[in-house]
């Protein structure tokens, strides 16, 4: 009998292995460091951020998410391809302000076919909790042996975020030291991970830089740059779901955009150029891209790794209705599930709202499963795996584990968990 594949170790893994991989004291420890009581501040009305459990995946599978994130990127950095998203790009989209965006989450369901990406977002939350959660790991089953899929393999997770957001920095402003920055999100202390955004003002604060978290509406501008209170802002953290900053209680914020008086990022391009959801219509369609002069590969691999998506209209009303069961809905400027149906959910009158909106409707692409003892019960836990990627390099994959039709942090046993890379007869 022939040895197995990784991807069949991986499923046989994610099937049968019961191992508590979550140090719970080591996390407690690990969370402490930012300050005394820290740890509770996070877990107290998140008892679900983080499971208990690893999630694992093939080398050749992890691979395949890189080839296609790389794929993704040669295409994004095409003049035709620019041209052609900036048709329903906001206007703000246009501006150029030089850095890159932090943290774009590519989000993957394991098919049938391999890796398939459902989406691409822009401040993709979770990064630095998930480096938090990999250091609290124990050693797993024998079996489970693996590596780190990403840079965190490699580099400090501390160290590879602070050096990308220096180079946001340095990509606008050359030479200039970095000595303040703003994490914003709306009315941040009710954010769910609000806890992320003390982590990364602690960390900066490690390297000498100023950091203050809060509302935009606090942001002034004012002698010639962005102000909160008494500290000029060099660079912006953007947590906000408003991608366009059009909101009026935004303004400050935009303006320090559009007229370079601070480094703002992830910023409205990189929205625009990534995550508006529109865009996959145009990477999911193969003689498109031949049009562009997308080499043979690269449309193999889009082709392969991108679920068939469509743009929403009226006029094809009875033929979307027809084949709603193997379609999923998403507004084109959604964000973490809100306003996504699956179509062998959706109701005559909620298709309607959807025909009436800018709507994407892709291939439906069930997630994975991790089977996990929850309350004494095995119990079957969707999952997605999200890499985070900066300037075309993957610096973590982790997944997400929820029971229900979208991604949630609600579920008994489910959460962040890391991502471990196994190796079979394939020999990756």
């Amino acid at each position: 009998m022939s040895s197995p594949t990784c991807t069949q170790i991986a499923e046989r893994l994610n099937a049968g292995c019961q191992c508590v991989s979550l140090d719970r004291e080591r996390l407690r420890t690990e969370l402490e460091h930012e300050s005394p009581g820290f740890y509770e501040t996070v877990i107290e009305g998140r008892p679900h951020l983080f499971a208990d459990a690893m999630v694992f995946v093939g080398t050749r599978d992890a691979q395949r998410m890189a080839d296609v994130i790389a794929a993704i990127e040669r295409v994004v950095a095409m003049a035709a391809y620019r041209d052609h998203v900036s048709a329903w790009a906001p206007d703000i989209a246009r501006h150029e302000a030089g850095s890159r965006g932090v943290f774009l989450g590519y989000d993957f369901h394991l098919g049938a076919d391999g890796p398939q990406l459902i989406e691409i977002n822009t401040n993709a939350g979770g990064g630095l909790l998930n480096a938090v959660l990999e250091r609290a790991q124990q050693a797993c089953c024998d079996e489970a042996q693996g590596v780190l899929p990403g840079s965190i393999a490699r580099d400090r997770p501390e160290h590879m975020f602070m050096e990308m957001f220096r180079s946001e920095w340095s990509a606008c402003r050359n030479a200039s030291p970095l000595t303040s920055i703003a994490i914003v999100d709306d009315d941040p202390d009710s954010q769910y991970l609000h806890p992320e955004f003390v982590m990364f003002q602690k960390l900066f604060a490690r390297h000498a830089i100023k950091a203050v978290i809060c509302d935009p509406r606090d942001l002034m501008l004012c002698h010639g740059g962005l102000w909160f209170e008494e500290t000029r802002i060099d660079l912006v953290y953007n947590r906000l779901t408003d991608f366009a900053l059009e909101e009026p209680a935004h303004t400050a914020l935009r303006t320090a955009y559009q007229e370079d008086l601070a480094v703002v990022t992830p910023h409205p391009r990189a929205h625009a150029l990534y995550a508006d959801k529109r865009n996959l219509v145009a990477l999911s369609d193969a003689d498109l891209l031949a049009s562009w002069g997308v080499d043979a590969e690269t449309r193999l691999l889009l082709a392969a790794g991108i679920p068939r998506t469509e743009l929403v209209a009226a006029d094809r009303a009875e033929d979307l209705w027809a084949r709603r069961k193997g379609l999923f809905f998403k507004p084109a400027a959604g964000y973490g599930s809100k306003a996504a149906y699956r179509g062998d959910k959706i109701t005559r009158r909620v298709f309607a709202e959807v025909l009436a909106g800018d709507y994407i409707a892709q291939a439906l692409v069930p997630p994975s499963s991790r089977r996990l003892e929850v309350a004494g019960e095995l119990t079957e836990l969707k999952v997605d795996l999200r890499n985070y990627v900066y300037a075309g390099h993957i610096q973590l994959v982790a997944a997400r584990l929820w029971q229900g039709q979208t991604t949630n942090f609600r579920t008994p046993g489910g959460g962040f968990a890391p991502v471990l890379a196994v190796s079979g007869r394939d020999g990756i």
